[in-house]
């Protein structure tokens, strides 16, 4: 700076703007969170520092690091004039806090941030789709979508769609459902005949065993009377027998 030659002019508009790579103590005047503002003492413009300036470590929030007021040791890296606007660019991890030493005296650090951000596209724009359907037509059918050789078509023959069978499938599955229903009911039914007809002939044959009881019962009775009858006639006869003898 004292020597006669002098440093080089500085470019139109940078006027009264820090030089590159200056290391000095600023104020900090506002905290966001994508970095927060720093204002250099005899500098009325303020620069940025970026989160990604603050830390070698990642840092979510520039709160976590500075708060308004602080005086944090920075360094200049970038003087950029974007149309009115003049943007100053300073960082926090290249200069040691504690002592003001610069921790990256070759601009290493800087020249690959640099690039960094240079070779960064963002390419969530550009969207990749992809086309269930091939864009060619078939020479055999004439439709689209496939090749010749994949074509299933015959000639003079034409192909309908089919209905969905989803809409099918629910009333197939009903009527099955209903007819072994109605067989079940009807195997019932006829069991129910049959233990009746059966019960009827059983009380049938029982009644009939019950008639025959009673009518030999009375059979028996009859041949006992009957006997009864033919025995007193022997006796009485046997007895007049008798009688005469002695008579005689």
């Amino acid at each position: 700076m004292s020597d006669s030659d002098g440093p080089p002019p500085e470019p139109a508009g940078l006027d009264g703007l820090p030089p590159l790579l200056l290391i000095c103590k600023g104020e900090v005047v506002s905290v966001q969170t994508y970095g927060a503002f720093v204002r250099l003492p005899g500098y009325k413009k303020e620069g940025l520092v970026h989160v990604s300036e603050m830390s070698a470590s990642r840092v979510e929030n520039a709160s976590e690091i500075v708060d308004v007021g602080e005086q944090v040791w920075i360094k200049v890296i970038g003087r950029e004039i974007q149309g009115e606007k003049i943007k100053l660019s300073f960082s926090m991890k290249a200069v040691n806090q504690g002592t003001g030493r610069d921790l990256d005296p070759n601009n290493v650090m800087a020249e690959q941030d640099a690039r960094r951000r240079r070779n960064f596209r963002d390419h969530t724009g550009n969207r990749i789709t992809l086309d269930a359907v091939l864009n060619t037509t078939c020479s055999k059918c004439g439709c689209r979508g496939h090749f010749t050789k994949d074509c299933f078509s015959a000639p003079g023959l034409q192909y309908a769609l089919l209905p969905e069978e989803d809409n099918e499938e629910p009333r197939q599955q009903q009527t099955p459902s209903v007819a072994p229903q109605l067989d079940s009911e009807k195997k019932k039914k006829k069991k129910k005949e049959k233990k009746m007809k059966k019960k009827r002939k059983r009380e049938k044959k029982d009644s009939a065993s019950d008639t025959n009881s009673s009518s030999d019962e009375c059979k028996s009775k009859k041949r006992r009377r009957d006997h009864t009858h033919d025995s007193e006639d022997k006796k009485k006869k046997k007895h007049k027998k008798h009688k005469s003898h002695r008579h005689s």
